[in-house]
């Protein structure tokens, strides 16, 4: 495993150093791209699962947390401008990602902020290493995949992830799945609350974020809830009950009904502190503001 600074590489990043993290999964070399800005003690933020996932969705949250940290900001293996080969994309993947990532990158304790599904991958990660972070914010944490929290069996799960996978068939499935109209009808369903903010030039470029080369593969994985952590609720609960690190919850009022039950659960546990405020599923994009201003206090307490 290695990191080094990217050059002559079409990178994307939104005014940070660009830089690449070389990891090996199952004798596989994948190239993973994150971002840093600010100077200071070290934050990493880490973006969401979702068929558009992408470190530039943490951008203006990471120029709000700059002043007062050093953020690094990541694209998860399989997403954003990260490798994407066709991998068995599973939560021992990401499992050891994390906490080779976080051992590789920083040589002290670590401020995280996780939005939506990497609050799993954190929590197991706190709780394997307790002196890994030294605070934790999960914004709209969920554990669930988009499938399974429809109602979908693990067997129909299966079936649908096989069949995006194939070469052919599948390419075509996922193409369908991702076109910028469904894109606009997900958005509005469950992620912004503010239909304004989703022009064709927003639209435009989550749907080019769904049409680089491997991105059906991860994506599959996490709508069919084969990046579940967790299987069950009481497991995801549990993952904070013994935690010694401090712990806040930023919950998403108009978050989808069966989400927010999820997040009020976790909120409610001894020692968790937790805030709700306006914004669905993309709060961290689309209120990064509200976000910054809810967890001021929680992140520097004494100087802000």
């Amino acid at each position: 495993m290695s990191t080094n600074l990217l050059s002559n590489i079409d990178a994307v990043g939104f005014g940070g150093v660009v830089q690449e993290y070389l990891w090996n999964w199952e004798n596989q070399q994948l190239r993973v791209i994150y971002e840093t800005l600010g100077k200071g003690s070290p934050l990493l933020l880490l973006p969401a699962f979702s068929s558009v996932s992408t470190r530039v969705e943490m951008a203006e949250l990471a120029r709000l947390l700059a002043p007062h940290f050093q953020v690094i900001v990541v694209d998860w293996p399989g997403f954003g401008e990260s490798s994407r080969p066709s991998l068995d994309y599973k939560p021992a993947l990401y499992q050891q990602f994390l906490a080779d990532f976080v051992t590789s990158i920083f040589n002290t304790p670590i401020t995280v902020i996780a939005a939506g599904h990497a609050a799993s991958y954190v929590l197991q990660l706190a709780q394997n290493q307790p002196s890994v972070f030294s605070k934790i914010v999960l914004v709209c944490p969920t554990w669930r995949g988009p499938l399974p929290t429809m109602g979908a069996s693990q067997q129909i799960a299966g079936m649908v992830r096989g069949l995006v996978r194939s070469p052919i068939l599948g390419q075509a499935l996922y193409k369908l799945n991702t076109t910028p109209s469904f894109l606009n009808f997900m958005y509005r369903r469950h992620v912004y609350t503010d239909t304004a903010k989703l022009t064709p030039s927003f639209i435009a470029k989550k749907w080019q974020t769904t049409q680089q080369p491997g991105a059906r593969f991860a994506s599959a994985a996490f709508v069919t809830g084969n990046l579940d952590a967790v299987d069950e609720q009481s497991d995801f609960l549990a993952l904070v009950q013994p935690l010694s690190v401090p712990l806040m919850v930023v919950i998403g009022e108009s978050s989808p009904p069966k989400s927010k039950t999820e997040m009020t659960a976790l909120a409610a546990l001894p020692g968790v502190k937790s805030i709700v405020i306006p914004g669905s599923l993309g709060l961290h994009e689309e209120y990064s503001a509200a976000v910054f201003a809810a967890v001021q206090d929680f992140l520097f307490p004494s100087d802000v």
